[in-house]
């Protein structure tokens, strides 16, 4: 499970240090993919896998299906942190969610994400007043 929030920076080559309490999860194999509100997806390997075949399985005669496959498969990225525990990020991938050198770095329960410091603020701020109505929606 990830959970919290961490500050790390990206290095000149585009990597950046997970956080220790997310390594072991990774270590096995991760992809990198767009997500939404202009942030980063970081997936397990595996979880990466099960939401492909709940992809896969959607019918191909609906637009918006085969607009999510293209869009999801051409913005990702599989990969492995190296043995120091960094995880590089491809410069397309960094650009769409416009990071430069400082980062967050959310846990989403089954994934992370990576933000741009400036927008995970204003995500945050106007999400934070919601909270209590988002826990209806979502049932919990």
């Amino acid at each position: 499970m990830f959970l919290g929030t961490f500050t790390p920076k990206f290095d000149e080559k585009g990597r950046f240090f997970l956080p220790p309490k997310f390594r072991a999860e990774l270590a096995g194999g991760l992809v990198v993919a767009r997500g939404q509100e202009r942030c980063l997806a970081i997936y397990p390997t595996d979880a990466f896998a099960e939401m492909v075949e709940r992809v896969t399985t959607a019918p191909t005669t609906i637009k918006q299906v085969r607009d999510f496959k293209r869009m999801l498969a051409a913005g990702a990225s599989d990969s492995a942190p190296d043995k120091q525990g960094r995880v590089s990020v491809p410069a397309n991938l960094r650009t769409y969610a416009n990071l430069d050198k400082d980062l967050v770095v959310t846990g989403v329960i089954d994934h992370i994400e990576l933000w741009d410091p400036a927008l995970w603020a204003e995500y945050e701020e106007e999400q934070a007043p919601h909270f209590a109505e988002l826990n209806e929606v979502v049932g919990v």
